[in-house]
C-alpha cells in the first residue's frame, strides 16, 4: 500500500553543520556533491529543497545514514516556539508563524536556546508565585527548569519515538524466540521459559511467598531478586500486562549494552531523568519484542490498523498497541504517522507523542472538544471523530477510555483515556474511517485555549495569549469578552 508523497525537505542547517564538521569549504563540498556552489548555498539557506539524489550523495559524503537528515524536527520546533512566544507575549505582539518558521529552519540552535530560557523563566515564575503565596517557605536549591519526566518526554519527542538500535535488536530476538510469526498463544509461558533458559530466572506469583495485599498496596507489579534469580509478579495481572512485564525483564537483561549506548550521548539529562529514560527505553524494547517491527507493520496494514484485532494477534493491550503504531518510523519502512496520547480524568496528559502536525500543549489543558475527553463517558467504547485544527488540517481521531481494576475494594481503579489518530489523507488505510463522511463537517478543535485562534468557541476556558481582550458594557456573551486576530 503506497503512502502519500512526503512534503519537500528543507535541511539547510543540517547540511551546513555536517559540512563544517567535515572541514569542507562550500566549493569543495559542492564539487563532491556534483552541485554548483550557488546551488549548495541555496540549500544551506533553505531556499531550495533537498532532492533524493542530493540526499543520497550527501549521506555517502558525510558517512551518515539518510535518517540523520531529520525533517520532522523543524515542525516540532516551530510548535514549541509558538507556544513559548505566546506564553511570554503579554502586551507585545507575538512573532508571526512565518517568523517562527524562519527561526526554526535557519537558526535551530538559537531557537533551542530560546526554549531553554523560556523553561527557566517558567520555573522562576512559578517559584515566585509560590513564595508570594507562602512567604515563609524556603526556596529550593534546584536549578532544573524541567522536571525529570518533562526531560524524558522531550528525550523521546525529539527522537521521533523511534530507537533503531533497540528496535532491530528486539526484532532479532523475537525471531529467534518465535514471537509475532503466529497468533500469540500461551505467550506468557513462552517468555517465562525463555527467562529460565537464558538466565535461570524463576517466576514466582506473589501470593505464594509474601503478603499479596502488601505487595499490591505499594504499587509494585514486578520485582526482580537478582541474588536468588527470582522474578515476582503481582497476582491478578491482566494477561497483556503479565506478558509485557515478562518482556520488560527480558529486555532489561538482554539489551543492557544497547540501553547504555542510547543513554550515553544524552548529556543534557539529569541523573533522575536518566533513570526514568532507562525505564522508558526498557518499555520501548519490550513493545518492540512483543510486536516485532516488520511483521507488526505488515499485519497492521493487512488488518487496516484495527487495534482490537492487533491486540488479539500479538497478545497486547489497547494502549500498548496504539503506542507501538506511533513508533513505526524506520527509514525505508515507515508506517502511517500517528499521534498517541494518554489522558487522565483531570485532563492531564501523562503520555504523548505525535508523528503528525497535531501538537499537544506543554502548558495548560487540551481542547475540551477533542473526543479523547468524551471517551470517559463511554468506558470501553471506541469513539471516532473527524476533527479540524486551526491550520485547516483534518484528523481522524480515535479515543477510548480504559478502566483497570485494582482487584482490591480499598484501592481505587485506574482510569485513563487513550487518544490515537492520523491525518485524514491516510483514512482509507484505517478501519475506523468506515462509514465516516470524510468530506463532511469536522469538529473544530485546537491545541489549547491559550494557543487557539478560534474567536467564537463557546467552550473556551480562558482567552488566547496573543491578542487583546475587548469587553463591551451592556453586552453579555457566553464568553464575557471578544478577541480579534491582529495582522
Amino acid at each position: 500500500m503506497t503512502s502519500p508523497s512526503r512534503p519537500k525537505s528543507y535541511l539547510g542547517p543540517t547540511f551546513r553543520l555536517l559540512r563544517e564538521r567535515a572541514e569542507l569549504s562550500l566549493q569543495a563540498c559542492a564539487k563532491a556533491l556534483e552541485l554548483s556552489p550557488s546551488y549548495l548555498s541555496q540549500i544551506e539557506h533553505n531556499q531550495r529543497p533537498v532532492t533524493s539524489r542530493v540526499l543520497i550523495a550527501a549521506s555517502r559524503l558525510f558517512g551518515v545514514e539518510a535518517k540523520e537528515f531529520k525533517t520532522d524536527d523543524i515542525s516540532r520546533l516551530i510548535a514549541d516556539l509558538r507556544e513559548a512566544t505566546f506564553d511570554i507575549a503579554h502586551e507585545a505582539p507575538a512573532p508571526t508563524l512565518e517568523e517562527l518558521k524562519l527561526a526554526a529552519s535557519t537558526t535551530p540552535a538559537l531557537a533551542q536556546q530560546f526554549l531553554a530560557l523560556h523553561r527557566h523563566y517558567r520555573t522562576l515564575d512559578e517559584r515566585f508565585k509560590r513564595l508570594s503565596d507562602r512567604p515563609n517557605e524556603q526556596p529550593t536549591n534546584s536549578s532544573d527548569s524541567l522536571t525529570p519526566y518533562q526531560e524524558v518526554r522531550d528525550f523521546f519527542h525529539y527522537r521521533e519515538n523511534y530507537i533503531e538500535s533497540l528496535d532491530l535488536a528486539a526484532e532479532s530476538l523475537a525471531e529467534s524466540i518465535g514471537i509475532g510469526q503466529t497468533p500469540s498463544d500461551d505467550l506468557a509461558n513462552r517468555l517465562a521459559g525463555e527467562l529460565y533458559k537464558r538466565w535461570r530466572i524463576e517466576i514466582v506469583p506473589t501470593a505464594d511467598t509474601i503478603n499479596p495485599t502488601e505487595f499490591h498496596a505499594t504499587g509494585l507489579i514486578r520485582r526482580y531478586d537478582e541474588r536468588h534469580r527470582k522474578l515476582y509478579l503481582a497476582r491478578d495481572l491482566a494477561a497483556p500486562t503479565r506478558v509485557f512485564q515478562l518482556a520488560s525483564q527480558i529486555a532489561e537483561l538482554e539489551f543492557h549494552q544497547q540501553l547504555q549506548h542510547v543513554l550515553t550521548p544524552a548529556l543534557n539529562l539529569s541523573h533522575t531523568a536518566r533513570s526514568i529514560a532507562k525505564v522508558g527505553l526498557v518499555n520501548y524494547a519490550a513493545g518492540a519484542l512483543l510486536m516485532p517491527y516488520a511483521h507488526f507493520l505488515k499485519t497492521s496494514r493487512m488488518l487496516r490498523h484495527d487495534i482490537e484485532q492487533l491486540q488479539r494477534y500479538f497478545g497486547t493491550s489497547f494502549e500498548q498497541t496504539c503506542h507501538r503504531l506511533s513508533t513505526l518510523q524506520r527509514p525505508g519502512m515507515r508506517g502511517i504517522p500517528f499521534y498517541f496520547v494518554r489522558v487522565d480524568l483531570a485532563g492531564n496528559i501523562t503520555k504523548r507523542h505525535s508523528q503528525t502536525r497535531f501538537q499537544f500543549a506543554r502548558y495548560g489543558g487540551a481542547c475540551p472538544l477533542w473526543n479523547v475527553h468524551e471517551s470517559f463517558s463511554h468506558p470501553g467504547r471506541i469513539m471516532v471523530q473527524l476533527a479540524e485544527m486551526p491550520d485547516g488540517v483534518k484528523y481522524l481521531c480515535i479515543g477510548r477510555a480504559i478502566v483497570k481494576r485494582s482487584g482490591n475494594y480499598l484501592t481505587p481503579n485506574r482510569q485513563y483515556a487513550v487518544g490515537f489518530g492520523c491525518e485524514i489523507r491516510y483514512a482509507a488505510e484505517i478501519v475506523y474511517s468506515q462509514g465516516l463522511n470524510l468530506s463532511g463537517q469536522a469538529t473544530p478543535i485546537g491545541v489549547s485555549c491559550s494557543l487557539c485562534e478560534r474567536t467564537n468557541c463557546a467552550q473556551r476556558a480562558y482567552p488566547a495569549m496573543d491578542r487583546p481582550l475587548q469587553v463591551t458594557e451592556g453586552e453579555r456573551r457566553i464568553v464575557p469578552y471578544t478577541q480579534t486576530i491582529s495582522d
